[in-house]
């Protein structure tokens, strides 16, 4: 039996104008490594993966079907966010990201559930979030520091 390979339980798609231009700029910008690219007989882009992290995994693609769009398309808008987890340095990630252009709407701060994060818009409008935990909260730290109500908690 084949080698199989170790695949995340969810893996989210993310759709560009530009497939291309965004595998360059997710590289460059986030680095995040390109783990898989396949194109057609005209050159164009099939199907790709990045690797995020040691085990994160996102699909870039085109706008292939006219029921997936880059937010570019769609005057900006966005349904989701994609929220990446940093091991280190996150205040240097982000500069990392404005330096190649990112749009960022939100500085490194830090959170009342114990990570840091800011938000980062790419050239298309896709909105990310980047976290990093830097200390450990309890549920009640976090009902306490924030006055919501909490119920589960990690």
């Amino acid at each position: 039996m084949a080698e199989s390979v170790s695949r995340p339980a969810l893996t989210p798609s993310v759709f560009y104008k530009d497939p291309w231009a965004a595998l360059d700029w997710l590289e460059k910008a986030f680095g995040f490594e390109r783990c898989m690219v396949i194109t057609d007989q005209d050159g164009n882009l099939a199907h790709s993966e990045m690797r995020v992290g040691g085990d994160g995994l996102i699909y870039v693609g085109s706008e292939w079907a006219e029921f997936v769009a880059s937010p570019a398309s769609i005057g900006g808008k966005n349904t989701q966010m994609l929220h990446v987890r940093v091991d280190r340095d996150i205040d240097g990630h982000c500069a990392r990201a404005r330096a190649a252009g990112a749009v960022v709407p939100q500085d490194p701060a830090d959170q009342f559930y114990g990570d840091r994060t800011y938000r980062a818009q790419d050239p298309e409008g896709h909105v990310w979030v980047f976290g990093q935990a830097i200390r450990q909260v309890s549920r009640e730290e976090a009902e306490q520091a924030s006055g919501l109500k909490i119920e589960g908690w990690m």
